[in-house]
This record gives C-alpha cells, sequence and structure tokens, in this order.
C-alpha cells in the first residue's frame, strides 16, 4: 500500500492511498473534524466513483469497525469453536498475482493448499457459487475460500498475492 500525506492550509490534511489491488481512496480531514472519503475508478484515477461525508464521531465508529474493535458475530464464535481452525475468507486476486488468468483445476488448490474455493466474485458482480475446476481466476476477482487459517493465509501468499 502507498500513502500519500499533505498538508492542506486553511483545510486541513490529505491522506491519498493506493492499495495493493490498485485502487485509490483520498481521504481529507477537515479542521473540524469532517472527514470525507473519494473512491476513485480503477481504470481513471481522475474520476471518483463514490464519496461520503463523516462526522468526527462518525469517522471514529467506523475505524473502529474496520479495525475489528466493535464488532465479532457470535454465530462465528459458535463456528470456531465447533469447527476450531476451519474459517471462510474472502480474498481479492491481486494483479499479476500467479493464480491470475489460471483455471481452479490447472492450480490444483485443493490438493496442495487444502483449501476448497466455495465461490467467486467476478469484477463486474456475476458470481459463480461452488466454481469447477475448469472455472477461470482473474486479477480482481474475489475468491471465498474455506480452509485452516493456516492453508488459507499460505494460498494468499504464494498464488492470490502479488509479491513484486
Amino acid at each position: 500500500m502507498n500513502i500519500r500525506e499533505s498538508e492542506l492550509p486553511g483545510i486541513g490534511y490529505k491522506f491519498e492511498i493506493i492499495t495493493r489491488n490498485k485502487d485509490k481512496l483520498v481521504i481529507v480531514i477537515h479542521d473540524d473534524g469532517r472527514r470525507e472519503i473519494y473512491h476513485f475508478d480503477a481504470e481513471d484515477y481522475d474520476e471518483v466513483v463514490s464519496s461520503v461525508t463523516l462526522s468526527d464521531q462518525e469517522a471514529r465508529q467506523i475505524a473502529g469497525i474496520i479495525g475489528g474493535m466493535a464488532y465479532k458475530p457470535k454465530a462465528l464464535e459458535t463456528i470456531e469453536f465447533a469447527f476450531d481452525d476451519l474459517i471462510i475468507e474472502w480474498f481479492q486476486v491481486e494483479p499479476n498475482a500467479p493464480a491470475a488468468n489460471k483455471k481452479i483445476g490447472e492450480l490444483d488448490i485443493r490438493n496442495r493448499f487444502g483449501v476448497n474455493v466455495i465461490a467467486i466474485k467476478k469484477k463486474h458482480s456475476q458470481k459463480s457459487y461452488n466454481p469447477g475446476p475448469n472455472t477461470l481466476i482473474e486479477a480482481g476477482d474475489t475468491l471465498i475460500m474455506s480452509g485452516e487459517r493456516q492453508q488459507i493465509k499460505e494460498i494468499m501468499n504464494h498464488l492470490l498475492s502479488n509479491k513484486e
């Protein structure tokens, strides 16, 4: 992730963020406490796709939610207890990741990592439930996988991330 900071005299401070997945966000923190968040088109960093304005209190509450401090579902606690280390994880395939433009069967995910790909959400909202071995994985796809924590971590590091 790349973060650039700059002071906006008379306004506040600006943070420009480019994520590993090449998403661009700009966060402006106004001197009066307001926060503005802008999300840009992945194809055109000059085109704002969406924006939101938050009060100081709203921003702090959302920061807690994103940081995982505010909520842990009770059902998840029960599932973690019942299935021990089995988890379901969502991960977006990064540009130039080893898995990009390869089929699930070609990657031999289940045998190599002990992980099941249970669904794929394509970049343009198309969904594939229970994808088979001939399903193509593309950069930007979000894979929903089940497996043990360490197995999920390995597939994320070895196949789905761009380790340039």
